[in-house]
Protein backbone atom coordinates (compact mmCIF):
# COMPACT_ATOMS: atom_id res chain seq x y z
CA UNK A 1 0.00 0.00 0.00
CA UNK A 2 1.42 3.76 -1.29
CA UNK A 3 0.59 6.27 1.26
CA UNK A 4 0.49 10.08 0.41
CA UNK A 5 4.50 10.27 0.29
CA UNK A 6 4.56 7.85 -1.83
CA UNK A 7 6.61 4.89 -0.10
CA UNK A 8 5.44 2.08 0.26
CA UNK A 9 4.03 0.35 3.46
CA UNK A 10 4.08 -3.31 4.29
CA UNK A 11 1.09 -4.65 6.23
CA UNK A 12 2.67 -7.36 7.79
CA UNK A 13 1.43 -9.33 10.48
CA UNK A 14 3.62 -8.94 13.55
CA UNK A 15 4.85 -12.57 14.48
CA UNK A 16 3.59 -12.87 18.30
CA UNK A 17 5.51 -16.25 18.66
CA UNK A 18 8.91 -14.29 17.76
CA UNK A 19 8.51 -11.68 19.72
CA UNK A 20 7.79 -14.06 22.42
CA UNK A 21 10.96 -15.75 22.37
CA UNK A 22 13.11 -13.32 21.44
CA UNK A 23 11.44 -10.93 24.70
CA UNK A 24 13.62 -11.11 27.96
CA UNK A 25 11.18 -13.57 29.68
CA UNK A 26 11.27 -15.90 26.45
CA UNK A 27 15.22 -15.53 27.08
CA UNK A 28 15.05 -16.74 30.55
CA UNK A 29 13.25 -19.57 29.94
CA UNK A 30 15.78 -20.48 27.54
CA UNK A 31 18.67 -20.11 30.60
CA UNK A 32 16.55 -21.97 32.95
CA UNK A 33 16.32 -24.80 30.64
CA UNK A 34 20.08 -24.48 29.68
CA UNK A 35 20.82 -24.07 33.87
CA UNK A 36 19.28 -27.53 34.94
CA UNK A 37 20.54 -29.07 31.76
CA UNK A 38 24.35 -27.95 33.49
CA UNK A 39 23.37 -28.68 37.14
CA UNK A 40 22.04 -32.40 35.88
CA UNK A 41 25.77 -32.88 34.11
CA UNK A 42 27.22 -30.85 36.85
CA UNK A 43 26.01 -33.02 39.75
CA UNK A 44 24.94 -36.52 39.76
CA UNK A 45 22.55 -35.37 42.65
CA UNK A 46 20.66 -33.76 40.65
CA UNK A 47 16.87 -33.99 39.91
CA UNK A 48 13.53 -33.03 40.41
CA UNK A 49 13.45 -35.02 43.87
CA UNK A 50 16.61 -33.50 44.79
CA UNK A 51 15.70 -29.88 43.75
CA UNK A 52 12.29 -29.95 45.13
CA UNK A 53 13.82 -31.19 48.40
CA UNK A 54 16.06 -28.26 49.09
CA UNK A 55 14.02 -25.50 47.01
CA UNK A 56 12.64 -24.59 50.57
CA UNK A 57 16.18 -23.12 52.12
CA UNK A 58 16.28 -20.34 48.75
CA UNK A 59 12.96 -20.13 48.23
CA UNK A 60 11.85 -17.81 51.30
CA UNK A 61 14.23 -15.02 49.39
CA UNK A 62 11.74 -15.01 46.38
CA UNK A 63 9.10 -13.13 48.95
CA UNK A 64 11.70 -10.33 49.28
CA UNK A 65 11.76 -10.15 45.60
CA UNK A 66 8.35 -9.32 45.18
CA UNK A 67 7.84 -6.26 46.78
CA UNK A 68 11.46 -5.10 45.61
CA UNK A 69 10.63 -5.35 42.10
CA UNK A 70 7.77 -2.56 43.06
CA UNK A 71 10.74 -0.34 44.62
CA UNK A 72 13.26 -0.88 42.24
CA UNK A 73 9.92 0.05 39.49
CA UNK A 74 9.77 3.54 41.63
CA UNK A 75 13.32 4.05 41.02
CA UNK A 76 14.51 3.23 44.50
CA UNK A 77 15.60 1.08 46.19
CA UNK A 78 15.62 -0.92 50.04
CA UNK A 79 18.22 -2.79 50.92
CA UNK A 80 16.96 -2.69 55.17
CA UNK A 81 15.06 -6.06 53.93
CA UNK A 82 17.79 -8.35 54.97
CA UNK A 83 17.90 -7.25 58.95
CA UNK A 84 14.18 -6.85 59.03
CA UNK A 85 14.49 -10.52 58.58
CA UNK A 86 16.37 -11.12 60.90
CA UNK A 87 14.68 -8.70 63.39
CA UNK A 88 11.28 -10.67 62.42
CA UNK A 89 12.74 -13.91 63.33
CA UNK A 90 13.98 -13.20 66.46
CA UNK A 91 11.39 -11.81 67.76
CA UNK A 92 9.04 -14.77 66.61
CA UNK A 93 11.32 -17.23 68.24
CA UNK A 94 11.45 -15.12 71.52
CA UNK A 95 7.75 -15.43 71.63
CA UNK A 96 7.31 -19.36 70.87
CA UNK A 97 9.81 -19.78 73.72
CA UNK A 98 7.19 -18.25 75.94
CA UNK A 99 4.68 -21.11 74.99
CA UNK A 100 2.34 -18.44 73.25
CA UNK A 101 -0.12 -20.12 70.33
CA UNK A 102 1.92 -19.75 66.71
CA UNK A 103 -0.64 -18.22 65.53
CA UNK A 104 0.85 -15.16 67.66
CA UNK A 105 4.09 -16.13 66.53
CA UNK A 106 2.89 -15.79 62.96
CA UNK A 107 1.30 -12.45 63.71
CA UNK A 108 4.32 -11.25 65.84
CA UNK A 109 6.95 -12.16 62.78
CA UNK A 110 4.31 -9.84 60.38
CA UNK A 111 3.62 -7.22 62.76
CA UNK A 112 7.54 -6.65 63.33
CA UNK A 113 7.92 -6.80 59.62
CA UNK A 114 5.06 -3.92 58.36
CA UNK A 115 6.50 -2.02 61.37
CA UNK A 116 10.13 -1.69 60.20
CA UNK A 117 8.76 -1.60 56.75
CA UNK A 118 6.36 1.24 57.98
CA UNK A 119 9.22 3.17 59.48
CA UNK A 120 11.24 3.14 56.15
CA UNK A 121 8.09 4.04 54.26
CA UNK A 122 7.44 7.04 57.21
CA UNK A 123 10.98 8.44 56.98
CA UNK A 124 11.06 8.43 53.35
CA UNK A 125 7.75 10.14 52.65
CA UNK A 126 8.36 12.70 55.37
CA UNK A 127 11.73 13.77 54.52
CA UNK A 128 11.33 13.05 50.53
CA UNK A 129 14.27 15.00 49.84
CA UNK A 130 16.71 11.51 51.77
CA UNK A 131 17.75 9.49 48.93
CA UNK A 132 16.60 5.29 49.59
CA UNK A 133 19.80 3.49 49.59
CA UNK A 134 21.19 6.11 52.57
CA UNK A 135 17.81 5.91 54.71
CA UNK A 136 17.77 2.19 54.09
CA UNK A 137 21.15 1.63 54.74
CA UNK A 138 20.78 3.39 58.65
CA UNK A 139 17.84 1.25 59.13
CA UNK A 140 19.65 -1.98 58.12
CA UNK A 141 22.22 -1.12 60.97
CA UNK A 142 19.63 -0.40 63.45
CA UNK A 143 17.15 -3.16 62.99
CA UNK A 144 20.11 -5.61 63.36
CA UNK A 145 21.35 -3.71 65.97
CA UNK A 146 17.55 -4.15 68.13
CA UNK A 147 18.20 -7.64 66.78
CA UNK A 148 21.94 -8.11 68.56
CA UNK A 149 20.80 -6.55 71.85
CA UNK A 150 17.67 -8.44 72.19
CA UNK A 151 20.01 -11.69 71.44
CA UNK A 152 22.16 -10.65 73.65
CA UNK A 153 25.72 -12.13 74.14
CA UNK A 154 24.64 -15.20 73.00
CA UNK A 155 24.23 -13.86 69.79
CA UNK A 156 21.71 -16.83 68.94
CA UNK A 157 18.70 -18.01 70.03
CA UNK A 158 16.76 -21.29 69.39
CA UNK A 159 12.98 -22.62 68.94
CA UNK A 160 12.15 -25.15 71.81
CA UNK A 161 8.95 -25.71 70.27
CA UNK A 162 9.61 -27.09 66.47
CA UNK A 163 6.49 -27.92 66.02
CA UNK A 164 4.85 -24.98 64.25
CA UNK A 165 7.69 -24.20 62.30
CA UNK A 166 7.70 -27.83 61.51
CA UNK A 167 3.94 -27.24 59.90
CA UNK A 168 4.97 -24.54 57.46
CA UNK A 169 7.31 -27.46 55.92
CA UNK A 170 4.41 -29.49 54.84
CA UNK A 171 4.94 -30.77 51.16
CA UNK A 172 1.72 -32.36 48.74
CA UNK A 173 3.36 -35.56 47.22
CA UNK A 174 2.14 -36.46 43.65
CA UNK A 175 2.54 -39.75 41.95
CA UNK A 176 4.99 -42.89 42.92
CA UNK A 177 3.96 -45.90 44.94
CA UNK A 178 3.35 -47.11 48.22
CA UNK A 179 5.50 -50.16 49.61
CA UNK A 180 4.83 -52.63 51.91
CA UNK A 181 5.70 -50.65 55.05
CA UNK A 182 3.32 -47.80 54.13
CA UNK A 183 5.36 -45.21 52.83
CA UNK A 184 5.35 -43.70 49.65
CA UNK A 185 8.10 -44.06 47.36
CA UNK A 186 9.13 -42.53 43.93
CA UNK A 187 6.80 -39.20 44.60
CA UNK A 188 7.59 -35.76 43.87
CA UNK A 189 7.21 -33.78 46.90
CA UNK A 190 5.81 -30.06 46.46
CA UNK A 191 6.79 -28.06 49.40
CA UNK A 192 4.23 -25.95 50.77
CA UNK A 193 6.02 -22.88 50.46
CA UNK A 194 6.54 -23.28 46.71
CA UNK A 195 2.69 -23.05 46.52
CA UNK A 196 2.57 -19.47 48.03
CA UNK A 197 5.54 -18.24 46.40
CA UNK A 198 3.66 -18.80 42.79
CA UNK A 199 0.21 -17.63 44.52
CA UNK A 200 1.64 -14.54 45.81
CA UNK A 201 3.74 -13.67 42.65
CA UNK A 202 0.47 -14.08 40.59
CA UNK A 203 -1.24 -11.46 42.73
CA UNK A 204 1.85 -8.97 42.91
CA UNK A 205 2.16 -9.28 39.13
CA UNK A 206 -1.72 -8.65 38.18
CA UNK A 207 -1.53 -6.07 40.95
CA UNK A 208 1.74 -4.19 39.16
CA UNK A 209 0.78 -5.00 35.50
CA UNK A 210 -3.07 -4.46 35.67
CA UNK A 211 -4.38 -2.25 37.99
CA UNK A 212 -4.32 1.38 38.27
CA UNK A 213 -2.48 1.22 41.22
CA UNK A 214 0.30 -0.97 39.13
CA UNK A 215 -0.01 2.06 36.93
CA UNK A 216 0.67 4.47 39.01
CA UNK A 217 3.46 3.00 40.28
CA UNK A 218 5.00 3.14 36.73
CA UNK A 219 4.09 6.53 35.99
CA UNK A 220 6.37 7.30 39.58
CA UNK A 221 8.98 5.62 38.58
CA UNK A 222 8.83 7.40 34.99
CA UNK A 223 9.00 10.78 36.30
CA UNK A 224 7.61 11.61 39.86
CA UNK A 225 7.21 15.28 39.40
CA UNK A 226 4.84 14.64 36.51
CA UNK A 227 3.36 11.79 38.44
CA UNK A 228 2.24 14.39 41.40
CA UNK A 229 0.65 16.99 38.68
CA UNK A 230 -1.35 14.12 37.33
CA UNK A 231 -3.11 13.76 40.81
CA UNK A 232 -1.33 10.57 41.63
CA UNK A 233 -0.89 10.36 45.55
CA UNK A 234 2.93 9.88 45.05
CA UNK A 235 4.19 9.42 48.97
CA UNK A 236 0.57 7.47 49.99
CA UNK A 237 1.74 4.47 47.43
CA UNK A 238 5.63 4.74 48.34
CA UNK A 239 4.92 4.28 52.15
CA UNK A 240 2.11 1.46 51.06
CA UNK A 241 4.73 -0.27 49.02
CA UNK A 242 7.65 0.33 51.74
CA UNK A 243 5.17 -1.00 54.37
CA UNK A 244 4.18 -4.44 51.87
CA UNK A 245 8.09 -4.97 51.86
CA UNK A 246 8.53 -5.19 55.45
CA UNK A 247 5.52 -7.12 55.71
CA UNK A 248 7.05 -9.55 53.17
CA UNK A 249 10.18 -9.70 55.23
CA UNK A 250 8.49 -10.58 57.85
CA UNK A 251 6.59 -13.56 55.97
CA UNK A 252 10.68 -14.63 54.69
CA UNK A 253 11.52 -14.83 58.56
CA UNK A 254 8.91 -17.83 59.27
CA UNK A 255 10.07 -19.95 56.53
CA UNK A 256 13.03 -19.19 57.39
CA UNK A 257 12.72 -20.76 60.88
CA UNK A 258 11.20 -23.45 59.71
CA UNK A 259 14.88 -24.51 57.89
CA UNK A 260 16.88 -23.58 60.58
CA UNK A 261 14.30 -23.55 63.68
CA UNK A 262 16.34 -20.53 65.06
CA UNK A 263 17.76 -16.81 64.56
CA UNK A 264 21.43 -15.52 65.24
CA UNK A 265 23.22 -12.29 64.18
CA UNK A 266 23.64 -12.95 60.78
CA UNK A 267 20.44 -14.14 59.87
CA UNK A 268 18.80 -12.52 56.75
CA UNK A 269 22.60 -11.01 55.82
CA UNK A 270 22.61 -10.29 52.08
CA UNK A 271 19.16 -11.16 51.66
CA UNK A 272 18.51 -7.79 50.06
CA UNK A 273 21.20 -8.48 47.52
CA UNK A 274 19.66 -11.45 46.53
CA UNK A 275 16.33 -9.68 46.04
CA UNK A 276 17.64 -7.10 44.01
CA UNK A 277 19.43 -9.30 41.86
CA UNK A 278 16.67 -11.66 41.39
CA UNK A 279 14.24 -8.48 40.37
CA UNK A 280 17.19 -7.19 38.14
CA UNK A 281 18.02 -10.33 36.08
CA UNK A 282 14.83 -10.77 35.63
CA UNK A 283 14.48 -7.59 33.38
CA UNK A 284 13.30 -4.82 36.23
CA UNK A 285 15.25 -1.43 35.62
CA UNK A 286 17.16 -0.37 38.78
CA UNK A 287 16.40 3.11 37.50
CA UNK A 288 12.64 2.94 37.40
CA UNK A 289 9.40 2.98 34.98
CA UNK A 290 10.45 -0.58 33.25
CA UNK A 291 10.09 -4.18 33.52
CA UNK A 292 7.08 -7.23 35.04
CA UNK A 293 7.43 -9.39 37.81
CA UNK A 294 7.34 -12.35 35.28
CA UNK A 295 10.87 -12.00 34.27
CA UNK A 296 11.54 -11.92 38.25
CA UNK A 297 9.89 -14.78 39.26
CA UNK A 298 11.85 -16.60 36.19
CA UNK A 299 15.25 -15.37 37.44
CA UNK A 300 14.58 -15.80 41.07
CA UNK A 301 14.05 -19.53 39.58
CA UNK A 302 17.04 -19.40 37.57
CA UNK A 303 19.18 -18.40 40.69
CA UNK A 304 17.52 -21.25 43.36
CA UNK A 305 17.89 -24.20 40.54
CA UNK A 306 22.01 -22.89 40.23
CA UNK A 307 22.03 -23.05 44.10
CA UNK A 308 21.04 -26.51 44.74
CA UNK A 309 23.15 -27.69 41.63
CA UNK A 310 26.52 -25.88 42.79
CA UNK A 311 25.65 -26.98 46.47
CA UNK A 312 25.31 -30.25 45.94
CA UNK A 313 29.02 -30.20 44.49
CA UNK A 314 30.22 -28.35 47.92
CA UNK A 315 30.80 -25.33 45.51
CA UNK A 316 32.35 -22.58 47.91
CA UNK A 317 29.31 -20.51 48.79
CA UNK A 318 31.84 -16.73 47.57
CA UNK A 319 32.24 -18.66 44.21
CA UNK A 320 28.48 -19.38 43.36
CA UNK A 321 28.22 -14.96 45.18
CA UNK A 322 30.90 -14.52 42.10
CA UNK A 323 28.56 -16.49 39.51
CA UNK A 324 25.39 -14.45 40.67
CA UNK A 325 27.48 -11.54 40.47
CA UNK A 326 28.64 -12.07 36.77
CA UNK A 327 24.61 -12.90 35.78
CA UNK A 328 23.73 -9.51 37.34
CA UNK A 329 26.40 -7.59 35.49
CA UNK A 330 25.08 -9.43 32.08
CA UNK A 331 21.37 -8.21 32.95
CA UNK A 332 22.23 -5.36 33.59
CA UNK A 333 24.93 -4.93 30.62
CA UNK A 334 23.40 -6.77 27.80
CA UNK A 335 19.94 -4.74 27.06
CA UNK A 336 22.31 -1.40 26.81
CA UNK A 337 24.56 -3.97 24.47
CA UNK A 338 21.57 -4.79 22.06
CA UNK A 339 20.68 -0.94 21.96
CA UNK A 340 23.98 0.05 20.72
CA UNK A 341 24.14 -2.79 18.15
CA UNK A 342 20.34 -1.84 16.76
CA UNK A 343 21.60 1.72 16.49
CA UNK A 344 24.41 0.86 14.81
CA UNK A 345 22.47 -1.79 12.84
CA UNK A 346 20.17 1.24 11.80
CA UNK A 347 23.15 3.87 11.34
CA UNK A 348 24.13 0.81 8.31
CA UNK A 349 20.94 1.49 6.38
Amino acid sequence: MAGKSGRTINNVPEDRFRKIILSWEGILILVVILINLFCSWFSEFYNASSLLRQMPVYLAEVFLMLPMAYILVLGEIDISVGSITCLAATMAVIVSNTGAPFVLVILTALAVGAVCGAVNGFILTRFAELPPMIVTLATQIIFRGIAEIVLGSGGSVQALNQEGFKALTMKLSIGGTVNERGRRVGSLDFPLVLFLVVILAVIFAIILGKSVFGRQVYAIGTNRVTAFYSGIHVQKIRFIIYTVMGLMAGLCSLFLLSVSYGANTTTGKGFEMDAIAMAVFGGISSTGGKGNLAGGVISAFIIVCLRVGLGQKNVHAQVILLILGALLITAVALPNLIGEFRKAARAKK
